[in-house]
């Protein structure tokens, strides 16, 4: 258990230095007082239950070793998450201009569905992790995909993982016809984007007045409470 422990702790700290500096992205659109395409990003480490089945599928011994790693890119994994399809290539373009992750490895699952629907853009990089033997460079996979997206998706793993893979019929039709729904409403949001961030601005505006108001008045009540208990001294 020791030696997988060794072989995976470099993953786990490349997810975590990923999640903050891909999480920094969107601070960074603030900033910049632009739209914000990154919505939220979540990461993990392949559970070795994860990792024992794949190497069931591709026929390689279930040990910690370099033809694991090289055959096995996902093992350490990360999602950002978008509100509208047109975020994904800027998300995408944004990944492939930085210096500190190479990407060696695109699938487009958008433009390029999966019979069973899944939609999802995937990018393979090498990431250095800095270790107290020195650099490794380890693979992890970015999935870049929509809210709605991502909702099918995690629908579509739990149901696989039920009956093992082996979907009946009926079930698999009905998440083909709800992949089309969920691509049609990520294009209907997309035709009133222009709408939506102006409300989303505005919103953001009145609360943070609100929030301002609201600090205002509790301050002054606080003010006057002291003083008629000083009053009454």
């Amino acid at each position: 258990m020791k030696e997988w422990k060794q072989f995976l702790e470099p993953y786990k700290q490349a997810v975590s230095e990923l999640k903050v500096k891909l999480k920094g992205l969107r601070a960074q659109y603030e900033l910049e007082g632009v739209h914000m395409p990154v919505e939220f990003v979540t990461g993990r480490v392949k559970p070795l239950a994860s990792i024992y089945d794949k190497t069931l599928e591709k026929g390689i011994p279930f040990k910690p070793s370099a033809e694991l790693a090289e055959e096995l890119p996902d093992i350490a994994g990360l999602r950002i998450m978008c509100q509208f399809v047109d975020d994904i290539g800027k998300v995408v373009h944004t990944l492939r201009q930085r210096t500190d992750m190479q990407v060696v490895e695109e699938r487009d699952y958008i433009s390029h569905k999966k019979p069973s629907g899944y939609r999802s853009y995937h990018m393979i990089i090498e990431y250095p992790v800095q270790t107290i033997h020195g650099e490794k460079t380890i693979l992890a996979e970015i999935q870049i995909r929509t809210l709605a997206m991502n909702f099918w998706a995690s629908i579509e793993h739990s149901l696989n993982y039920k009956y093992q893979g082996e979907l009946p019929n009926v079930i698999r039709h009905r998440l083909e016809r709800a992949a089309e729904a969920a691509f049609r409403l990520d294009e209907e949001m997309s035709l009133i984007r222009d709408e939506i961030h102006d409300a989303q601005q505005y919103f953001s505006a009145f609360k943070e007045t609100a929030d301002r108001d609201y600090s205002d008045k509790k301050r002054k009540r606080g003010d006057n409470y002291e003083i008629r208990n000083t009053d009454e001294k």
